[in-house]
C-alpha cells in the first residue's frame, strides 16, 4: 500500500481498531504518514457474515469521504 500511495493512485488501508496504532505507525515508517486508514470495529475474523456486513456498511461512509476529497 505504501508504494502505491507514493505513485500517486488514491490508496486506503482498512483497519480495526486494536491495529490502528499499529497502522499509523507502520504508514510513517513507510514514508506515507498521510495514508487514509478507514477504521472498522474490532475483531473481524469469527464473526457472523451479517456482523461483517454491518461494519462494511459503518465503513462505507469513510470511503465515501475519501473518494470525495480526492476528487477535490
Amino acid at each position: 500500500m505504501a508504494e502505491l500511495r507514493r505513485r500517486g493512485p488514491m490508496t486506503a488501508v482498512i483497519c480495526s481498531e486494536a491495529f490502528l496504532n499499529l497502522a499509523r505507525t507502520q504508514a510513517r515508517v513507510f514514508g506515507v504518514p498521510d495514508l487514509p486508514l478507514i477504521v472498522i470495529p474490532h475483531p473481524l475474523g469469527g464473526i457472523a457474515m451479517a456482523e461483517v456486513k454491518s461494519r462494511a456498511e459503518r465503513a462505507l461512509p469513510q470511503l465515501l469521504d475519501l473518494i470525495r476529497n480526492f476528487a477535490r
